[in-house]
């Protein structure tokens, strides 16, 4: 890889997780009801969003939707059977009991979104709307009529994305 794509593969990772810190400082001048801050973060996100994007596909890491399916599940196939299980061990070893049994939540979360590429791959969602828990982000095909099976969240607080 060259220099260049290292740089715009870290610029990648850099923009995006602006974008998602800056969702989280929007969501808490919201709490502490200052709407125009939050408005400001929700602005910069999306700048960074497109900063990111930009940043990919000048990488060429963009496939066609096959490709990028493939590589969904692979990502989310490393992530439920190692990264997670790693970061979990540690966090038990180091005595952080309530992040081990987030992180827990997580890694069952990938495998579900492994199993719903897959799907998508052999294309077998058909008019499906997806419904994620608030909490965990589990990711359910079609209205949630019981709580959520990983963390057991009611299911009236699920929301639909599409």
């Amino acid at each position: 890889m060259s220099k260049t794509n290292e740089n715009l593969m870290s610029a990648f990772a850099g923009e995006s997780q602006a974008n998602r810190k800056y969702l989280a400082y929007a969501k808490q001048a919201d709490k502490e009801s200052m709407p125009m801050v939050a408005k400001l973060f929700r602005a910069a996100a999306e700048a960074e969003t497109i900063h990111a994007h930009a940043h990919f596909r000048a990488a060429g890491k963009m496939g066609d939707t096959a490709a990028n399916l493939q590589d969904a599940i692979a990502g989310e196939t490393f992530e439920f059977t190692k990264m997670y299980p790693e970061m979990i061990k540690e966090a038990q070893a180091e005595g952080e009991k309530a992040t081990a049994k987030y992180m827990g939540f997580v890694n069952e979360v990938e495998e579900v979104h492994a199993n719903l590429y897959k799907k998508a791959a052999s294309n077998s969602l058909a008019g499906v709307e997806f419904f994620i828990c608030p909490i965990c982000g589990y990711t359910h095909e079609g209205e949630m009529g019981e709580p959520c099976p990983v963390c057991m969240a009611p299911a009236a607080n699920f929301y639909s994305v599409g």
